[in-house]
């Protein structure tokens, strides 16, 4: 019998199971337990400590992206050696993508070791005098051996003076290897098709392949990135980057300034919070890292020593900015290379803070003594964001002791064990919180949610509008306060507790009505939670159609229903997310199937939440487009009833029969 152990803290319990350990289990240790794995069979064994999470693609961060990553990456170090100008990625039914590039071609002789053996490179040459590659962003040797490792297929071919070399692999191990004649450009192609056993009901989706190309055009200017056909290249780099990005008004033109190794660009807009981008050797670092927090130190202190005055927090307030530099032996965060980890430009070098901090200093200080206009602008959004804080100081003692208390116990949240703050813990971006519209729809939640990975928060019903609404007018609405307490978001999102934000309302005019209120606070007091991608909205079904098995007359539906459930059940049973999905249901389950239609989450029992919320979940995540301006969007949508919306509402009524 398992023993039980009970550990208590102030205010916390942690309950663990620990399983008895029998003699026959101790007594059983020999050396038939030690096994050595290849460097390939490593990879397939423990994927998670070379791509990160595994996924079905439905997240930029899920693996058949990292894979993708690694391969481009090789084809982005050609074109810093001035080999080639653009790549080809083509996508195959969204299951498989080949990437060409036209650079010099893998070495034909030494190619298999090249994609198949760990810790073979190109890239560990420290003689510089004969070094192949210069500031790379792949060093450790492993990237396109996990791909190939992951991959049921994955070829290669090498393009070189006038010949080609083509391998094809399956799970990392040669299938078929042919040396040839070509007249093809010099180059590489790789074409990898992910092992749907690792990575479950997998696809590529176009629009993170979008987005990557784009952040890969923005830190590569000059470098053509052709997916499917469709191109994507960058002028000017990083002002392209924030013309594109920036959804909320620009107080002023993007200054944007370059030197040896080091590329910034930034502007204040009308926003609240401020919003960072940043790249490290052609590669997007989505969690920052050292250069991207000496950017954050150094502007701000630039700007305070140009003027004399004004707090920090007062000169970044609606502060947009980018920065790329380029480091030799580039230290990144794991294989995912989410994070530049380096502490100094070169080895033995100067320090990446001192390189960022002298260069801020000298251009952005040169820059504000040559554009006087400029200095006006930026001075007068300073000074409106420091009279903004100093009218909240009133309230700001009593918001901090609110917070406090509902820190010690907030009524509205039923907390998870994991999250997205707990930078060790291995499953930190699992944690989500679902936000729900009274207690009927928490409850049933709650009951069934994961304890680990899922938060629960219960909004009372209709959330303030915040839309025009002051930092003071927030601060004093409670239940808000409620809700930033359970997220643990203040000036920023540095602490920010879940890794999705989901607004799980009902699907009736009321819940979205409560859906778009809480969007509007997110866009309207901290976008950068949409724009990093962590607001989603849960789709939950709108129909239950289902009918007795002895009534079903097409056997395959039975026994998929059968295979799936592992059982035979009285009832087979479909979910539909929309009117389309009812009538193939009704199709399927016919003749003359139950139909139910739910009016709110409440009606939706428990047992049925496990479906809605478990590994099948229908997530749509917020995300803000190119085009889409933040202040005309809510001031449309959210703010005075104008003639222009409502004439838009009866362009677009839709009446239900």
């Amino acid at each position: 019998m398992a023993e039980v152990f009970v550990y208590f803290a102030p205010k916390i319990k942690f309950i663990m199971a620990k399983e008895t350990i029998t003699e026959e289990k101790l007594e059983h240790y020999d050396d038939s337990n030690i096994k050595t794995l290849s460097g390939l069979e490593h990879i397939r064994h423990r994927p998670g400590m070379y791509i990160g999470r595994l996924g079905d693609g439905s997240e930029p961060g899920d693996g058949i992206y990292i894979l993708l990553k690694e391969v481009i990456d090789n084809s982005i170090d050609e074109f810093k050696m001035n080999a080639g100008n653009r790549i080809e990625i083509n996508v195959e039914d969204n299951l498989r993508i080949s990437v060409r590039d036209y650079g010099r071609g893998i070495p034909q002789g030494k190619l298999i070791q090249s994609v198949s053996e760990l810790n073979t490179s190109g890239k560990f040459e420290s003689d510089k005098e004969k070094k192949a590659f210069e500031k790379s962003i792949g060093m450790n040797g492993v990237g396109v051996k996990a791909v190939n490792a992951m991959s049921t297929l994955f070829e290669v071919h090498s393009y070189r003076d006038g010949y080609v070399r083509k391998a094809i692999f399956s799970k990392g191990k040669l299938q078929s290897d042919i040396t040839e004649p070509t007249l093809e450009e010099n180059g590489t192609y790789i074409l990898f098709e992910p092992d749907d056993t690792k990575f479950l009901n997998y696809h590529f989706h176009d629009d993170i392949l979008e987005s990557m190309m784009n952040m890969y055009s923005y830190a590569n200017v000059g470098l053509s990135f052709i997916l499917n056909g469709q191109t994507f290249f960058s002028r000017r780099g990083l002002e392209d980057l924030l013309q594109d990005r920036t959804t909320s008004e620009m107080l002023y033109p993007i200054v944007h300034l370059q030197g040896k190794d080091i590329d910034i660009a930034f502007t204040h807009t009308s926003q609240f919070g401020e919003d960072y981008y940043s790249f490290a050797n052609g590669q997007y670092t989505s969690y920052g890292g050292t250069h991207q927090s000496a950017f954050k130190e150094h502007i701000a202190r630039t700007i305070k020593d140009f003027f004399g005055k004004y707090e920090y927090s007062d000169i970044r307030a609606g502060l947009v900015a980018a920065i790329a530099i380029n480091v030799e032996n580039p230290i990144l965060e794991a294989q995912t290379k989410g994070k530049l980890t380096s502490i100094t430009m070169t080895p033995d070098g100067i320090s990446i803070n001192k390189y960022v901090g002298d260069f801020i200093y000298k251009e952005v200080d040169n820059y504000l003594h040559r554009h006087k206009d400029i200095v006006q602008i930026i001075e007068r959004k300073i000074k409106d964001s420091e009279r903004e804080r100093k009218e909240l100081a009133g309230v700001t003692k009593l918001v901090r002791e609110r917070t406090k208390k509902v820190n010690l116990h907030n009524c509205k949240l039923r907390d998870c064990r994991i999250h997205y703050c707990d930078l060790k813990n291995k499953r930190r971006e699992e944690s989500c919180i679902f936000i729900t519209e009274g207690e009927s729809a928490s409850g049933s939640i709650t009951k069934i949610r994961d304890v680990n990975t899922q938060a629960v928060f219960s909004l009372k019903g209709k959330v303030l509008n915040t839309y025009g609404k002051t930092k003071r007018e927030i601060c004093e609405n409670e239940e808000i306060n409620m809700l930033q307490a359970a997220l643990n978001i203040g000036e920023n999102l540095d602490s920010l507790r879940y890794n999705k934000v989901i607004v799980a309302t009902d699907a009736d005019d009321d819940g979205m009505h409560i859906r778009l209120l809480v969007i509007t606070f997110f866009l309207q007091f901290y976008p950068e939670l949409v724009r990093q991608g962590h607001v989603y909205v849960l789709q939950t079904p709108l129909f239950r159609v289902r009918n007795r098995r002895t009534k079903i007359k097409d056997k395959e539906v039975l026994d998929e229903a059968d295979s799936k459930s592992g059982k035979k059940k009285e009832f087979i049973t479909r979910y539909c997310y929309s009117e389309e999905e009812r009538l193939n249901a009704i199709n399927e389950l016919g003749p003359e199937p139950e139909i139910t239609r739910f009016k709110g989450l409440g009606e939706i029992s428990p047992e049925e939440f496990t479906i809605f919320i478990g590994p099948d979940i229908r997530l749509e995540q917020v995300r803000i487009g190119k085009s889409d301006h933040i202040e005309d969007l809510l001031k449309f949508y959210m703010g005075e009833n104008t003639r222009e919306r409502q004439q838009f509402i009866i362009d677009n009524l839709i009446v239900e029969e």
